[in-house]
């Protein structure tokens, strides 16, 4: 009796502390001055704790806090609830490849990790003024489990937000932009390269948009990767596959100087047609998943003109879930247009 009690409690006691460890726990603060005569002294730091007991990794997401890039990673309102314009990058990300190369933060217990970040370079108060400004950071954290390398989407508890005056200068630069040409840094096979991607997203976009117009009920293909079917979410689709079917990918501008490891591509979402390609782009096949010509979809599909998508997850796995349980986020991730469109695993 007694030894069968004390394997019970035993038993009981590494249950328990394998439920601990199972469960991540997160702070989150957010620092800076707290007045700004120009929109350049707009830099915040975030700091993320881990509050729990055993080490945790985290993916270093543009999406995210996590990673300097100038995303739209925080909700930024003035007090009579106007926001800055956001003019900074969506990303397509490698997840998979990032995880391999080490693009994480590991934090053991108690241990913290800050980020600096240049507001000025994501959002240009020109049109919303000057004013006191609330600015909370998107809170939302991937843990990498470090045996599977599978993902797991966590929320950090917000110990501080943050608030600042902003006066003075309100943006960076003139919002009118100076047409260029075609290339930018590219060398003849890459400009040969991208010639035949952006022939191939033309396919794709006509694919998708004829598709759609096709099928007006559920689908395998339309359920796989925007979730179940209504007729509001299909003409959401419908929409920014009309605008992107109208591009010509071939009048793009395209930037072939980003070295930022583990991106495929990124745009400045109102600056329709420019599109900057980084190292993931070049390992990528023509067409298929995650490829060349996918990457423009993605990438098109981020433009305002074209609908103004977000990269609420990145990857199949992630696309695929995001459909089953949140589609109305489904129909504005831009990743999930492009697997629509690439329709790699073909599905009628």
């Amino acid at each position: 009796m007694y030894s069968a009690l004390l394997k019970t409690a035993l038993f009981v006691v590494a249950f328990s502390s394998a439920a601990v460890h199972a469960a991540p726990s997160l702070s989150l603060e957010i620092t800076g001055a707290d007045a700004a005569e120009k929109v350049e002294d707009m830099v915040i730091s975030t700091t993320i704790t881990n509050k729990g007991d055993a080490p945790i990794v985290l993916l270093n997401a543009p999406s995210g806090v996590l990673s300097d890039l100038p995303t739209d990673s925080f909700q930024i309102t003035d007090e009579k609830g106007a926001s800055p314009e956001f003019i900074g990058m969506s990303v397509k990300y490698a997840v998979d490849k990032a995880i391999e190369s080490g693009d994480v933060t590991t934090l053991g217990p108690g241990q913290s990790a800050t980020v600096q970040h240049d507001l000025s370079k994501a959002y240009s108060f020109a049109a919303s003024g000057e004013g006191h400004y609330s600015i909370k950071a998107t809170n939302e954290f991937y843990v990498v489990d470090q045996s599977t390398k599978e993902l797991k989407v966590v929320e950090a508890e917000v110990n501080k937000e943050h608030a600042a005056f902003i006066s003075g200068k309100l943006a960076t630069r003139d919002e009118a932009l100076e047409r260029r040409a075609s290339f930018v840094s590219c060398s003849a096979p890459r400009q040969r390269a991208v010639n035949d991607a952006a022939r191939a997203a033309g396919r794709y976009a006509s694919d998708a948009f004829s598709y759609l117009r096709s099928h007006t009920s559920a689908s395998r293909r339309y359920t796989e990767w925007f979730g179940a079917y209504t007729s509001a979410r299909h003409n959401t689709v419908l929409d920014h596959f009309r605008r992107i079917n109208s591009n010509n990918f071939n009048n793009f501008k395209y930037f072939c100087n980003c070295n930022r490891a583990n991106v495929y591509a990124f745009v400045y979402p109102n600056q329709f047609g420019e599109i900057h390609l980084c190292p993931q782009f070049w390992n990528a096949p023509l067409t298929g998943t995650d490829s060349k010509a996918g990457t423009i979809i993605h990438e098109s599909s981020h433009f305002t003109r074209n609908g103004g998508t977000q990269d609420y997850v990145y990857g199949q796995a992630g696309a695929r879930q995001l459909a089953r349980t949140n589609p109305n986020r489904a129909v504005m991730n831009a990743d999930s247009h492009e697997y629509f469109a690439e329709n790699n695993p073909r599905l009628p």
